[in-house]
């Protein structure tokens, strides 16, 4: 939707003078010789990576776009990394994410890097997520205009994240060059603080290479970017507990934590003829989760008060966080979990729930 910043017209060689001399002419030959290598170079290094992952054509890279200057650097993903199903995954989610929260705004985006460089989705993402409004122009064509609301946007970002004390991972002229890495960085945290209800694939790296002009010559490396961790970390819950242990060092014991779990829940929801077969997905609409809480406190919940057939993510969300709120009532610690968790079928978040249930319920007949 945003227009891509104009690119000023590269600059034509002087016709020659019919009197140059041959050492003039040998000269600008060996230094258009030069240029033509160092874009051969960067191109070499970055393949395609330049081109956006999410395009569905290759762009022309231009020579003059190409080149850079002394101590420049510049950052692409590897095309490997681009084609890596859970970084797909991940870019997927967010646009959906970002469309969901700007659906009333008519903004529709398609690719990240050509419809948030300029600031104008940025700021109306923002200022959905955090209900404010920032001042800055509506609309600005020239570059200095886009990086001046780029700065306004970021600083009211900051500010958000500053309890949080996490390194930014992205600057005005990173966004602003459409590097989907730190773009991508930002919609991380952006999610993470406003427990966006969205699940974000675990554990995605891009392998980078960053290309850098020193003494006239181009240097690359290759550096691994971390862009998600897990759930728990991302969401800012560091402590372990037994659950992260049993997955991750005795997963042969789940199964028997699974079946003592259904045998506490059904011996409470048989009296209503419900059965519970699959605790990942049989509670992850809520319902049951609602109907357990009132059979376990002993009193009738009323049908207005949650959606009795959800057929939408929100409404599933609302159940399972209904039946939190009770859980609150009933004296309950707050669960670990989220709610959007349990519906997007986080069988970890899940069995948390379900245990703090059975560690004080489990002795009611």
């Amino acid at each position: 939707m945003s227009s891509a910043p104009l690119r000023s017209p590269a600059l034509r060689p002087h016709r020659m003078k019919k009197d140059e001399s041959f050492l003039g002419k040998l000269g600008g030959t060996l230094a258009r010789k030069k240029k033509a290598k160092e874009v051969s170079d960067l191109q070499e290094e970055g393949k395609n990576a330049i081109n956006s992952p999410m395009c569905p054509a290759p762009v022309e890279v231009h020579p003059e776009d190409s080149l850079l200057e002394e101590n420049e650097e510049r950052t692409v993903i590897d095309p490997t990394s681009r084609d890596d199903p859970r970084f797909k995954e991940l870019v997927k989610v967010l646009i959906d994410w970002i469309n969901d929260v700007l659906v009333e705004e008519r903004i529709i985006v398609k690719q990240l890097e050509e419809d948030l460089y300029d600031g104008q989705v940025l700021q109306k993402l923002l200022e959905k997520l955090a209900d404010c409004k920032l001042n800055v122009a509506e609309v600005t064509q020239s570059e200095i205009g886009q990086k001046q609301k780029l700065q306004t946007v970021l600083e009211a970002v900051q500010e958000l994240l500053r309890p949080h004390s996490r390194p930014l991972q992205w600057t005005v002229d990173s966004i602003h060059g459409k590097n989907l890495v730190a773009i991508l960085h930002l919609l991380v945290a952006l999610a993470m603080h406003f427990r966006a209800p969205i699940h974000l694939p675990e554990h995605v790296s891009v392998q980078v290479v960053v290309v850098r002009k020193r003494e006239g010559l181009l240097h690359s490396s290759h550096v691994t970017e971390e862009l998600t961790t897990t759930t728990e970390m991302m969401m800012g819950r560091f402590e372990r507990d037994a659950f992260d242990t049993l997955f991750d060092h005795a997963p042969d014991k789940l199964s028997v934590v699974k079946k003592s779990l259904i045998t506490f829940v059904n011996k409470h929801l048989n009296k209503l003829n419900l059965e519970v077969t699959e605790l990942e997905t049989q509670f992850a609409d809520g319902v049951y989760l609602v109907l357990l809480m009132g059979l376990l406190e002993d009193y009738f919940v009323p049908l207005h008060n949650f959606y009795l057939t959800p057929d939408s993510f929100d409404q599933k969300v609302h159940n399972v966080s209904f039946a939190f709120e009770l859980m609150l009532d009933g004296g309950l610690k707050k669960p670990k979990a989220r709610p959007e968790d349990v519906v997007n079928l986080d069988l970890k978040s899940t069995l948390r729930v379900l245990y703090n249930l059975f560690t004080k319920y489990k002795h009611l007949e």
